[in-house]
Protein backbone atom coordinates (compact mmCIF):
# COMPACT_ATOMS: atom_id res chain seq x y z
CA UNK A 1 0.00 0.00 0.00
CA UNK A 2 1.47 3.36 -1.08
CA UNK A 3 0.74 6.20 1.37
CA UNK A 4 1.06 8.87 -1.32
CA UNK A 5 -1.70 7.25 -3.37
CA UNK A 6 -4.07 7.10 -0.40
CA UNK A 7 -3.87 10.65 0.85
CA UNK A 8 -4.05 14.17 -0.55
CA UNK A 9 -2.67 16.59 2.06
CA UNK A 10 -5.09 19.41 2.89
CA UNK A 11 -3.94 23.02 2.33
CA UNK A 12 -0.42 21.74 1.72
CA UNK A 13 1.09 24.84 0.10
CA UNK A 14 -0.41 27.22 2.66
CA UNK A 15 0.89 25.14 5.57
CA UNK A 16 4.35 25.00 4.00
CA UNK A 17 4.30 28.76 3.45
CA UNK A 18 3.38 29.49 7.06
CA UNK A 19 5.98 27.09 8.48
CA UNK A 20 8.79 28.06 6.08
CA UNK A 21 10.37 30.89 8.15
CA UNK A 22 10.78 28.50 11.08
CA UNK A 23 11.57 25.33 9.11
CA UNK A 24 14.32 27.04 7.10
CA UNK A 25 16.39 28.04 10.14
CA UNK A 26 19.74 26.33 10.72
CA UNK A 27 19.20 23.06 12.54
CA UNK A 28 15.43 23.55 12.66
CA UNK A 29 13.26 20.89 14.30
CA UNK A 30 9.61 20.72 13.23
CA UNK A 31 7.00 18.36 14.63
CA UNK A 32 4.11 16.96 12.66
CA UNK A 33 1.88 16.18 15.62
CA UNK A 34 -0.64 14.29 13.47
CA UNK A 35 1.72 12.50 11.12
CA UNK A 36 -0.88 10.36 9.37
CA UNK A 37 0.57 9.08 6.12
CA UNK A 38 3.26 11.75 6.02
CA UNK A 39 2.10 13.99 3.19
CA UNK A 40 2.86 17.30 4.87
CA UNK A 41 5.99 15.86 6.50
CA UNK A 42 7.42 14.67 3.19
CA UNK A 43 7.18 18.10 1.62
CA UNK A 44 8.63 19.86 4.67
CA UNK A 45 11.64 17.56 4.54
CA UNK A 46 11.97 17.93 0.78
CA UNK A 47 11.95 21.73 0.85
CA UNK A 48 14.11 22.24 3.95
CA UNK A 49 17.20 20.00 3.69
CA UNK A 50 18.61 21.18 7.03
CA UNK A 51 15.45 20.41 8.97
CA UNK A 52 14.78 17.48 11.30
CA UNK A 53 11.20 16.22 11.58
CA UNK A 54 9.54 14.63 14.61
CA UNK A 55 6.49 12.67 13.48
CA UNK A 56 3.86 11.86 16.11
CA UNK A 57 0.91 9.51 15.67
CA UNK A 58 -1.08 7.07 17.78
CA UNK A 59 -2.05 4.82 14.85
CA UNK A 60 0.42 1.97 14.18
CA UNK A 61 -0.80 1.62 10.58
CA UNK A 62 -0.12 5.30 9.92
CA UNK A 63 3.31 5.04 11.52
CA UNK A 64 4.20 2.09 9.30
CA UNK A 65 3.06 3.78 6.09
CA UNK A 66 4.63 7.13 6.95
CA UNK A 67 7.85 5.39 7.94
CA UNK A 68 8.04 3.76 4.51
CA UNK A 69 7.26 7.03 2.77
CA UNK A 70 9.87 9.02 4.70
CA UNK A 71 12.59 6.36 4.89
CA UNK A 72 14.66 8.09 2.19
CA UNK A 73 15.28 11.03 4.56
CA UNK A 74 17.21 8.81 6.97
CA UNK A 75 18.01 10.15 10.42
CA UNK A 76 16.36 13.49 9.65
CA UNK A 77 13.09 11.74 10.56
CA UNK A 78 12.21 10.60 14.07
CA UNK A 79 8.81 8.93 14.34
CA UNK A 80 7.28 8.23 17.75
CA UNK A 81 4.03 6.57 18.73
CA UNK A 82 2.10 8.83 21.06
CA UNK A 83 -1.18 10.71 21.28
CA UNK A 84 -0.38 14.27 20.30
CA UNK A 85 -1.07 15.76 23.73
CA UNK A 86 1.88 13.68 24.99
CA UNK A 87 4.26 16.20 23.48
CA UNK A 88 6.86 16.21 26.24
CA UNK A 89 7.18 12.42 26.04
CA UNK A 90 7.23 12.53 22.23
CA UNK A 91 10.09 15.03 22.12
CA UNK A 92 12.02 13.11 24.78
CA UNK A 93 11.68 9.89 22.77
CA UNK A 94 12.87 11.76 19.67
CA UNK A 95 15.86 13.22 21.52
CA UNK A 96 14.86 16.90 21.24
CA UNK A 97 13.58 19.38 23.79
CA UNK A 98 12.44 22.42 21.78
CA UNK A 99 10.70 23.03 18.46
CA UNK A 100 10.94 25.59 15.70
CA UNK A 101 7.57 24.62 14.26
CA UNK A 102 4.62 22.32 14.84
CA UNK A 103 1.74 21.28 12.60
CA UNK A 104 -1.62 19.84 13.65
CA UNK A 105 -3.90 18.38 10.97
CA UNK A 106 -6.86 17.36 13.13
CA UNK A 107 -9.72 15.00 12.41
CA UNK A 108 -9.79 11.54 10.88
CA UNK A 109 -7.15 10.64 8.32
CA UNK A 110 -7.85 9.20 4.88
CA UNK A 111 -6.29 5.95 6.07
CA UNK A 112 -8.83 5.60 8.87
CA UNK A 113 -11.83 6.70 6.81
CA UNK A 114 -10.98 4.46 3.88
CA UNK A 115 -10.21 1.34 5.93
CA UNK A 116 -13.60 -0.35 6.25
CA UNK A 117 -12.38 -2.50 9.15
CA UNK A 118 -11.91 0.55 11.39
CA UNK A 119 -15.63 1.44 11.53
CA UNK A 120 -15.23 5.21 11.12
CA UNK A 121 -17.43 5.53 8.02
CA UNK A 122 -21.18 5.13 8.16
CA UNK A 123 -21.27 4.32 4.43
CA UNK A 124 -19.23 1.11 4.89
CA UNK A 125 -20.30 -1.86 6.99
CA UNK A 126 -17.65 -2.67 9.58
CA UNK A 127 -17.21 -3.42 13.27
CA UNK A 128 -17.93 -0.30 15.32
CA UNK A 129 -14.37 0.31 16.49
CA UNK A 130 -13.42 3.97 15.74
CA UNK A 131 -10.24 3.89 17.84
CA UNK A 132 -7.40 5.85 16.28
CA UNK A 133 -4.79 4.10 18.39
CA UNK A 134 -6.40 0.69 18.88
CA UNK A 135 -6.44 0.98 22.68
CA UNK A 136 -9.34 1.51 25.06
CA UNK A 137 -13.10 1.04 24.62
CA UNK A 138 -14.59 0.94 21.13
CA UNK A 139 -17.70 2.68 19.82
CA UNK A 140 -19.52 -0.64 20.21
CA UNK A 141 -18.50 -0.69 23.88
CA UNK A 142 -20.01 2.76 24.40
CA UNK A 143 -23.24 1.76 22.68
CA UNK A 144 -23.44 -1.30 24.94
CA UNK A 145 -22.70 0.38 28.27
CA UNK A 146 -23.78 4.03 28.32
CA UNK A 147 -27.26 4.76 29.64
CA UNK A 148 -29.89 6.53 27.57
CA UNK A 149 -29.27 9.92 29.12
CA UNK A 150 -25.50 9.80 28.53
CA UNK A 151 -25.91 8.57 24.95
CA UNK A 152 -28.24 11.48 24.25
CA UNK A 153 -25.83 13.92 25.88
CA UNK A 154 -22.82 12.93 23.79
CA UNK A 155 -24.83 12.93 20.55
CA UNK A 156 -26.12 16.41 21.28
CA UNK A 157 -22.85 17.79 22.68
CA UNK A 158 -20.38 16.35 20.19
CA UNK A 159 -22.60 15.90 17.16
CA UNK A 160 -25.08 18.76 17.57
CA UNK A 161 -27.73 16.14 16.87
CA UNK A 162 -31.28 17.48 17.34
CA UNK A 163 -32.74 13.96 17.49
CA UNK A 164 -30.27 12.83 20.16
CA UNK A 165 -32.95 11.82 22.68
CA UNK A 166 -34.93 9.88 20.11
CA UNK A 167 -31.83 8.10 18.83
CA UNK A 168 -30.62 7.24 22.34
CA UNK A 169 -33.98 5.67 23.18
CA UNK A 170 -33.88 3.60 19.98
CA UNK A 171 -30.30 2.42 20.66
CA UNK A 172 -31.13 1.31 24.21
CA UNK A 173 -34.23 -0.50 23.01
CA UNK A 174 -32.44 -2.28 20.17
CA UNK A 175 -29.37 -3.33 22.16
CA UNK A 176 -31.63 -5.28 24.52
CA UNK A 177 -32.48 -7.51 21.57
CA UNK A 178 -28.95 -7.85 20.19
CA UNK A 179 -25.63 -6.05 20.73
CA UNK A 180 -24.94 -3.23 18.27
CA UNK A 181 -21.51 -4.13 16.94
CA UNK A 182 -21.67 -3.34 13.21
CA UNK A 183 -21.96 0.07 11.56
CA UNK A 184 -24.76 -1.08 9.24
CA UNK A 185 -26.95 -2.02 12.20
CA UNK A 186 -26.43 1.33 13.89
CA UNK A 187 -27.22 3.12 10.63
CA UNK A 188 -30.41 1.06 10.26
CA UNK A 189 -31.49 1.89 13.83
CA UNK A 190 -30.93 5.59 13.28
CA UNK A 191 -32.67 5.53 9.91
CA UNK A 192 -35.77 3.86 11.33
CA UNK A 193 -35.82 6.28 14.28
CA UNK A 194 -35.77 9.36 12.02
CA UNK A 195 -39.22 10.79 11.26
CA UNK A 196 -39.82 11.73 7.64
CA UNK A 197 -40.50 15.33 8.65
CA UNK A 198 -37.13 15.57 10.41
CA UNK A 199 -34.99 14.34 7.52
CA UNK A 200 -32.62 16.89 6.09
CA UNK A 201 -29.79 16.89 3.53
CA UNK A 202 -26.94 14.62 4.49
CA UNK A 203 -26.79 11.16 5.99
CA UNK A 204 -28.85 10.54 9.13
CA UNK A 205 -25.86 8.88 10.82
CA UNK A 206 -23.23 11.54 10.16
CA UNK A 207 -23.52 13.46 13.41
CA UNK A 208 -23.90 10.35 15.57
CA UNK A 209 -20.77 8.75 14.11
CA UNK A 210 -18.87 12.01 14.67
CA UNK A 211 -19.96 12.15 18.31
CA UNK A 212 -18.98 8.54 18.97
CA UNK A 213 -15.58 9.01 17.33
CA UNK A 214 -14.85 12.13 19.39
CA UNK A 215 -15.69 10.37 22.65
CA UNK A 216 -13.87 7.12 21.82
CA UNK A 217 -10.66 9.04 21.14
CA UNK A 218 -11.15 11.86 23.70
CA UNK A 219 -10.42 14.19 20.80
CA UNK A 220 -11.43 17.44 22.47
CA UNK A 221 -9.69 16.68 25.74
CA UNK A 222 -6.51 15.76 23.86
CA UNK A 223 -6.69 18.99 21.86
CA UNK A 224 -7.26 21.16 24.94
CA UNK A 225 -4.05 19.77 26.43
CA UNK A 226 -2.04 19.70 23.20
CA UNK A 227 -2.20 23.33 22.03
CA UNK A 228 -0.80 24.90 25.24
CA UNK A 229 1.91 22.21 25.35
CA UNK A 230 2.84 22.96 21.73
CA UNK A 231 3.02 26.70 22.38
CA UNK A 232 5.27 26.12 25.39
CA UNK A 233 7.62 23.94 23.32
CA UNK A 234 8.24 26.57 20.63
CA UNK A 235 11.50 28.49 20.42
CA UNK A 236 11.26 32.27 19.90
CA UNK A 237 10.37 32.74 16.26
CA UNK A 238 8.80 29.29 16.22
CA UNK A 239 5.44 28.76 14.54
CA UNK A 240 2.31 26.68 15.14
CA UNK A 241 -0.14 25.82 12.36
CA UNK A 242 -3.45 24.08 13.12
CA UNK A 243 -6.14 22.78 10.78
CA UNK A 244 -9.50 21.96 12.42
CA UNK A 245 -12.39 20.27 10.66
CA UNK A 246 -15.34 20.87 12.95
CA UNK A 247 -16.53 23.74 15.09
CA UNK A 248 -15.79 22.20 18.48
CA UNK A 249 -12.13 21.70 17.53
CA UNK A 250 -11.83 25.15 15.99
CA UNK A 251 -13.33 26.79 19.07
CA UNK A 252 -10.63 25.21 21.28
CA UNK A 253 -7.84 26.27 18.91
CA UNK A 254 -9.21 29.81 18.58
CA UNK A 255 -9.50 30.22 22.36
CA UNK A 256 -5.99 28.91 23.06
CA UNK A 257 -4.37 31.12 20.44
CA UNK A 258 -6.37 34.17 21.53
CA UNK A 259 -5.22 33.71 25.12
CA UNK A 260 -1.60 33.27 24.04
CA UNK A 261 -1.65 36.43 21.91
CA UNK A 262 -3.41 38.73 24.39
CA UNK A 263 -1.44 41.44 26.21
CA UNK A 264 -1.77 41.05 30.00
CA UNK A 265 -1.02 44.63 31.05
CA UNK A 266 -3.47 45.42 33.91
CA UNK A 267 -6.44 47.66 33.14
CA UNK A 268 -5.81 51.29 34.00
CA UNK A 269 -2.06 51.19 33.29
CA UNK A 270 -1.48 53.90 30.64
CA UNK A 271 1.21 52.05 28.69
CA UNK A 272 1.82 48.40 27.86
CA UNK A 273 4.28 46.74 30.25
CA UNK A 274 6.95 44.55 28.62
CA UNK A 275 6.65 41.88 31.29
CA UNK A 276 2.95 41.51 30.46
CA UNK A 277 3.33 41.55 26.67
CA UNK A 278 1.81 38.64 24.76
CA UNK A 279 4.51 36.05 23.97
CA UNK A 280 2.85 35.08 20.67
CA UNK A 281 1.31 36.85 17.70
CA UNK A 282 -1.35 35.65 15.29
CA UNK A 283 -0.20 35.07 11.72
CA UNK A 284 -3.72 35.12 10.26
CA UNK A 285 -6.77 37.25 10.89
CA UNK A 286 -9.34 34.68 11.90
CA UNK A 287 -9.51 31.26 10.30
CA UNK A 288 -8.44 30.67 6.72
CA UNK A 289 -10.35 28.33 4.40
CA UNK A 290 -9.20 26.18 1.50
CA UNK A 291 -9.63 27.95 -1.83
CA UNK A 292 -12.32 27.00 -4.35
CA UNK A 293 -9.95 24.95 -6.50
CA UNK A 294 -8.84 22.79 -3.60
CA UNK A 295 -12.37 22.35 -2.30
CA UNK A 296 -13.41 21.07 -5.72
CA UNK A 297 -10.35 18.85 -6.07
CA UNK A 298 -10.25 17.49 -2.52
CA UNK A 299 -13.67 17.39 -0.79
CA UNK A 300 -12.04 16.64 2.58
CA UNK A 301 -10.70 20.20 2.58
CA UNK A 302 -14.19 21.75 2.55
CA UNK A 303 -14.71 22.06 6.34
CA UNK A 304 -11.12 22.96 7.25
CA UNK A 305 -10.35 26.05 9.34
CA UNK A 306 -6.64 26.97 9.45
CA UNK A 307 -5.12 29.11 12.22
CA UNK A 308 -1.48 29.98 12.93
CA UNK A 309 0.67 31.88 15.43
CA UNK A 310 4.33 32.70 16.05
CA UNK A 311 6.33 32.97 19.28
CA UNK A 312 7.72 36.47 19.45
CA UNK A 313 11.51 36.85 19.42
CA UNK A 314 12.73 37.63 22.91
CA UNK A 315 9.57 36.29 24.57
CA UNK A 316 10.17 34.34 27.71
Amino acid sequence: MDASSLHTPVMLERCLELLAPAASRDGAVVADATLGMGGHAEQLLERHPGMTLVGIDRDPDAIRLAGERLARFGDRVRIVRHVYDELEESLADAGVDRLDGILFDLGVSSLQLDDADRGFAYAKDAPLDMRMGQEGPTAADLLATLDERELARIMQRYGDERLAGRYAKAIVRERQQEPIVMSSRLVDILDRATPAAARKPGHVAKRVFQALRIVVNDELGVLERAIPAALDALEPGGRIVVMAYQSLEDRIVKSALREATTDRTPLGVPAALPEHAAPYRLLLRGAELADDDERARNPRSIPVRLRAAERIEGAA
